[in-house]
């Protein structure tokens, strides 16, 4: 059956309840749930359990998981515990892992994005992977995979499983295990079952943690945990730290104009700004973008604490301006956090947040402008003029030009 909270995207929902036992039959954790990206962008949420004997994978599920062919999940935990540390560290490692898993002997293999999640819609817990299909089912694969593995002896070590079906058309999970400096082995399998999809992307109730900062701390906190190996992050945090934590708008009127790059924010900003005798900022500021490059190449969660950290050091200059005349910023903390939510929740248009959610409020110490004008044109347009600049392009910035479901988002 197809279901979808909003048509036409199909989405598979089915049942699935109780507790996993292991091999000597001990109660175990609530299973896991996993979200797979499909093509089209719907997604197929499934889980590993024993206690659904009548029940059958979606057979798209299927076509992805089981034969002809093989396929791998490889998720990484936090180790650690649930700090910024540990979320950094994971974040790193998955992006390093995405390089990785497009060269070399897994360049014949599809890859496709993977969520390990807890069922209940609770923050925390959130794994970030990734599905290879080898259609080919050649045991180079397997080899690259786990030599991949124990190239990352630090924490957090990816989670690795296979599947493989059975002549019932039943669809089984492998894990491997390493066993010290006894190599690999698996521990038996466990059946994949439908398992119905969440009312929220299982990514929500993790952004505040992860790109969405709700207040300055949470952001800072992020680059803090990155010093040791981005110094660029530190010369940020000097400049934040100058900034007042609580500032307050003077009385003249301040202006922000959002917009997807080539809409025209930089022509009709200059244009305000000339027109009301005003101040023109911009979010990164001047005082921190010779950075951006550096933060670009980094996962989103140090990427977007790096953006979030820069519209409080606008938020600083703003109260200062505002006092003296009219403010026109280019780009503020709508874009921070519209990237934020695309990038992050997979699948298309129906899996974002629905309107009102606390996802989509204003930093609570984060100063407000008194009007917000976004920009569009048409896409055939925007093109025109992305072609004519011939700048360089961030990856979001790319992704927007190729893929019409983020941009659309």
């Amino acid at each position: 059956m197809v279901f979808g909270r909003r048509p036409p995207a199909p989405l598979l929902l089915a049942r699935f309840s109780g507790l996993r036992r292991g091999a000597c039959g001990r109660a175990m954790a609530p299973p896991r749930c996993f979200a797979l990206e499909l093509p089209g962008c719907t997604l197929a949420h499934f889980a590993v359990g024993d206690e659904a004997p009548d029940a059958r994978p979606d057979p798209g599920v299927a076509a992805l998981l089981g034969p002809p062919g093989r396929s791998y999940s490889l998720s990484v935990p936090e180790a650690g515990g649930a700090g910024c540390a540990a979320r950094v560290r994971a974040a790193r490692l998955h992006q390093r892992l995405q390089h990785q898993l497009r060269r070399g002997p897994f360049r014949r293999c599809q890859l496709r994005r993977l969520l390990c999640y807890r069922p209940g819609g609770a923050a925390g817990g959130l794994q970030h992977g990734f599905l290879l299909r080898d259609p080919c089912d050649s045991p180079d694969t397997r080899s690259a995979l786990l030599a991949l593995l124990d190239a990352c002896p630090e924490a957090p070590r990816p989670s690795l499983a296979e599947f493989s079906g059975d002549p019932l058309c039943r669809l089984w999970q492998l894990p491997w295990e390493r066993r010290g400096g006894q190599g690999w082995r698996q521990l038996g399998r466990e059946r994949v079952v439908p398992v119905p999809e969440p009312a929220l992307h299982p990514v929500v109730p993790d952004l505040p943690s992860s790109g969405v900062f709700p207040h300055r701390e949470a952001a800072r906190a992020v680059l803090e945990a990155c010093t040791s190996f981005i110094p660029e992050a530190r010369a940020v945090l000097d400049l934040v730290d100058q900034c007042p934590e609580q500032v307050q708008k003077g009385k003249f009127p301040v202006i922000v104009i959002e917009g997807l790059d080539a809409t025209g924010k930089t022509t009709v900003t200059q244009s305000v700004s000339d027109s009301l005798k005003a101040v023109l900022l911009k979010s990164p500021p001047s005082c921190i973008s010779q950075w951006r490059k550096v933060f670009d190449d980094e996962p989103t969660i140090i990427r977007r604490a790096f953006y979030s950290l820069g519209n409080y050091i606008v938020a600083s200059e703003i109260a200062k301006e505002s006092t003296k005349s009219p403010v026109i910023v280019d780009r503020y903390w709508h874009s921070t956090a519209t990237y934020t939510i695309a990038t992050e929740v997979s699948g298309g248009l129906q899996h974002l947040p629905p309107a009102h959610h606390p996802i989509y409020q204003w930093p609570r110490d984060l100063l407000k402008p008194d009007l917000v004008l976004l920009l569009t044109v048409s896409p055939e347009e925007r093109m025109q003029r992305i072609e004519g600049r011939g700048m360089e392009r961030t990856k979001e910035e790319a992704e927007l030009e190729a893929n019409s479901i983020f941009r659309q988002k």
